[in-house]
């Protein structure tokens, strides 16, 4: 039945790759196996359900986006610096894809959370934790800047959630114009919202 040992890859990044592309619910089964060039047998070997799928698809995803964020967002770089990489790495990783494929891909977790979180919770929860995680990567480090004097927000929470939040509608505004000069008005913002003390070059 194709039950290889790259099956279950084959079919994770195909499914990836359609999500990205075009979204999940306008995907089936058949299509996604077609893509991944194998029965729809080991589909259901690997995976019990299309939401099944999804869910391994975002824990995928997000792994190697938390390895990434994890890499820049502990560096020995000063943290609002940290910060800005963290935006330049989002920018180039949507210009790339731009690149690539002719259009702007987004947020994987954001596209999703506007297409499925009123549509099944187990992927809402999902998603939930995902930003939650998110958030508090980002206040690490705005809790260190306030630490040093360098900003002067009182609450470090929320304003890691805002920081999230402006990263996810810039991207969106990427996605929605196909361009990424949206991306650009990430730093001067970021510091304005933090209300940045020191001089930081722009």
């Amino acid at each position: 039945m194709g039950r290889t040992s790259d099956a279950k890859e084959k079919i994770l990044t195909a499914a990836r790759s359609l999500i990205e592309l075009r979204g999940y619910s306008a995907l089936g089964v058949a299509e996604i196996c077609k893509t991944a060039g194998v029965p729809k047998g080991s589909f259901y070997y690997f995976f019990e359900s299309k939401e099944a799928l999804a869910l391994a698809v975002i824990d995928e995803h997000w792994a190697a986006e938390r390895r990434e964020w994890t890499r820049i967002l502990k560096d020995d770089a000063e943290p609002l610096q940290r910060l800005r990489q963290l935006f330049e790495a989002t920018q180039a990783t949507q210009q790339a894809g731009q690149d690539s494929c002719g259009t702007i891909s987004g947020c994987m977790f954001g596209n999703l959370s506007l297409e499925m979180s009123n549509q099944t919770e187990a992927v809402r929860e999902r998603l939930q934790e995902i930003f939650e995680a998110q958030v508090e990567m980002v206040e690490a480090v705005i809790t260190e800047a306030r630490a040093r004097g360098e900003v002067t927000v009182a609450d470090t929470r929320t304003a890691a959630q805002s920081v999230v939040a402006q990263l996810e509608g810039q991207v969106l505004f990427a996605k929605l114009y196909n361009n990424t000069s949206p991306l650009n008005a990430l730093w001067t913002n970021c510091l304005a919202l933090l209300g940045a003390r020191t001089p930081v070059q722009v």
